[in-house]
């Protein structure tokens, strides 16, 4: 087998939404990572090589926040594929969480320099912009999107 140069790659991220009974949901505000500090965007990172998209959703939740969720029991809501010229071709599967153990914290306190609650239907101008972008296409009903494309 010979290989393939032009075979597409792309980071694979996860991402959370840990939703309140009142639909608000933890976001977390970027700090020292050299992408979108100061802006809120939901727990997430990279996928990591053995692991299911919800077992890593899940840890990811862990090392941002501080809780517990059942892999088993995320709710997909969305698939964002996002180019960006700096960062290249990525792959965003979006969760829902509505039950969790534990209370949110920061865990990151390197990384973040806060957690809020948000309201996901008058979201704050230092949204994240693909975020913002991912979240209108979720409340329309959108399961897939296009970013920088």
């Amino acid at each position: 087998m010979g290989q393939h140069p032009d075979r597409y790659t792309s980071v694979v991220d996860v991402c959370v939404m840990l939703r309140r009974a009142d639909g608000w949901a933890l976001f977390s505000e970027r700090a020292n990572t050299g992408f979108s500090d100061g802006l809120l965007g939901i727990p997430g990172g990279r996928l990591e090589a053995g692991e299911s998209l919800t077992a890593g959703a899940a840890r990811e939740l862990a090392e941002e926040v501080g809780v517990q969720v059942d892999p088993d029991s995320l709710t997909f809501v969305h698939v964002a594929h996002h180019y960006g010229e700096e960062w290249g071709a990525r792959l965003g599967f979006f969760f829902e969480a509505d039950a969790w153990k534990g209370e949110p914290v920061n865990r990151e306190p390197d990384l973040c320099a806060g957690l809020h609650w948000v309201d996901l239907a008058d979201l704050p101008d230092k949204t994240i912009p693909y975020v913002a972008n991912v979240l209108t296409e979720i409340r329309a009903g959108k399961t897939l999107s296009l970013h920088g494309w």
